[in-house]
């Protein structure tokens, strides 16, 4: 069983609609205690850092106590940039500090912000997550912050400037673009995702 965190910040629709394509058994946890049992959490999101404000002290008790015992976590769009430190979108708010690293925003050197559409994946690291995904795969972005490039990318995308867009370490793991919204491609990394856990 995965547990879709809904904080009213992400289209929990259209992640839910494909993790079923995929065979994924779905729920949304109501209170932190509901993620007692879960096999792994999902993190989706859009807009403002300060939307995770909604993910309190007990919510990120009983995320990290899961990721603590194994459990893995997927971040996706700000679901992943809260997995940095924080952001400069809410200077005053930390992330859950599971990856090193602040979020920015993006440099507009010639190019419109937001990042919104499709852009390519540069693949700079094999890594479980993205198994299959081909270097140079096109998936969908919209986005005004980014993460930085660490140890922990395993992809990066170029939008005026170099950013991370697939991330991982261990059983933690994040993407800045929608997979939902990102085709086969999309499916493939929640599929990794989700042998994980295993």
């Amino acid at each position: 069983m995965i547990a879709l965190i809904d904080y009213k910040a992400g289209n929990l629709t259209s992640v839910k609609k494909a993790l079923a394509t995929i065979g994924a058994d779905v729920f949304v946890p109501q209170i932190p205690a509901d993620l007692a049992d879960v096999a792994g959490i999902i993190v989706p999101g859009v807009g403002h850092f300060a939307a995770t404000r909604a993910l309190d002290s007990e919510w990120i008790d009983a995320i990290l106590a899961r990721v603590g015992e194994g459990r893995p976590l997927f971040g996706i769009c700000l679901g992943m940039q809260w997995l940095f430190e924080g952001s400069e979108e809410a200077p005053d708010l930390p992330g859950l500090g599971l990856l090193g690293g602040q979020c920015y925003r993006l440099n507009a050197r010639g190019v419109k912000i937001p990042h919104v559409g499709w852009n390519a994946l540069d693949v700079r690291r094999d890594d479980s997550i993205v198994d299959g995904v081909v270097a140079g795969s096109q998936v969908y972005f919209t986005h005004s912050y980014a993460a930085p490039v660490t140890g922990d990318t395993v992809a990066v995308t170029e939008h005026g400037e170099p950013f991370a867009s697939i991330v991982q370490r261990g059983h933690v793991a994040g993407v800045q673009f929608h997979p939902e919204k990102s085709g086969d491609v999309g499916l493939r990394i929640l599929r990794n995702f989700l042998s994980l856990v295993g």
